[in-house]
């Protein structure tokens, strides 16, 4: 997480807006929070643009098919709307102080975000841009999943280091689980029984039964010459298949291949400076890794763990989309 004292202009020659709009469709999206842009970047990663959007820019979604792009842009209190064909930021929706990351409901009718300073999960109409409800969470809230059948939003508390189960029916908190050491985001089981929580000062991830709300497991990580104060996990993300969970090890500079089934970490792969944020490839073949403190991407070939190239994407890389 970073402070509110990171706004900052989008400058540098290198980050360049395409004067003429292009296709819809794109291979890579990355979010740079303090050039408060976002870059467009082919499968290779070479730069296509940079789309100009709000102030630090972090979690991102598609919209509208594929059509746009949210973004949740922690220093201007709303999450701004890019269409991806003009390259334009061309709406916004208003929030709470400190959007951290968001999630859409199925319809993509509601958006629901976790607001920072407020300690708590908002849900806001998309179309009208009025908040719908509010859930009071643990201080300083960040992950947020919403499930495939529309039924349950689950949400972290980096302080309370616990997980809430919201019921969208009531709008309420209905369980809530105790997790590792600063728990931030989640991935889920295509059959939604199990989630997958990062623990970033507790070198682990916590896996809930989601019907019961108790952990089942604690997966430790360890990379051989760290301390375990240095391996801090936060980005996940499943495979389509459900098979492998790709974690984001942070300071450790490296992401783990986890096999779902066995619990067992397959290997490593290193990458740049601070990982978080993971995006696949379409086919699953390449896994996009951003490096937030040393302000580049690494493209990871899936097949074999082994990182194929680091490109530079702007200042501060928080978040990858690919399409």
């Amino acid at each position: 997480m970073y402070h509110r004292s990171s706004r900052a202009l989008l400058t540098g020659a290198t980050l360049l807006l395409a004067a003429h709009s292009l296709p819809a469709r794109a291979d890579v999206f990355v979010s740079s929070e303090k050039d408060n842009a976002i870059l467009q970047l082919d499968a290779d990663g070479k730069v296509i643009r940079s789309i100009p959007v709000c102030q630090r820019p972090r979690h991102m979604a598609w919209a509208q098919g594929g059509k746009q792009i949210m973004t949740a842009c922690g220093d201007s209190d709303r999450i701004g709307v890019v269409d991806v064909a003009t390259g334009k930021l061309v709406d916004h929706i208003p929030t709470g102080e400190s959007p951290e990351i968001f999630a859409l409901s199925p319809d993509s009718k509601t958006a629901y975000v976790s607001i920072e300073d407020g300690s708590q999960l908002a849900a806001y109409d998309v179309v009208s841009k009025k908040p719908l409800f509010s859930v009071k969470t643990g201080a300083e809230p960040e992950g947020v999943l919403a499930t495939a059948d529309g039924k349950w939003v689950f949400v972290t508390s980096e302080v309370a280091n616990a997980v809430y189960k919201v019921d969208v029916a009531t709008r309420k908190s209905v369980a809530q689980v105790k997790t590792g050491m600063r728990p931030r985001r989640f991935a889920i089981t295509p059959d939604a029984t199990e989630l997958w929580v990062s623990n970033e000062m507790g070198s682990s991830v916590s896996i809930i039964d989601t019907a019961s709300m108790k952990v089942k497991q604690t997966l430790k990580f360890a990379v051989t010459g760290m301390r375990a104060t240095d391996i801090t996990p936060v980005g996940m993300l499943m495979s389509a298949d459900g098979k492998t969970v790709w974690v984001a090890l942070g300071r450790a500079n490296h992401v783990a291949e986890v096999d779902v089934a066995t619990r067992t970490v397959r290997g490593l792969a290193l990458v740049g400076k601070r990982a978080w944020g993971l995006a696949l490839s379409q086919d699953g073949a390449r896994l996009y890794v951003a490096n937030g403190q040393s302000d580049d991407m690494t493209i990871i070939d899936t097949s074999n763990r082994k990182p194929l190239k680091t490109v530079p994407v702007g200042r501060e890389p928080h978040s990858i989309l690919t399409n």
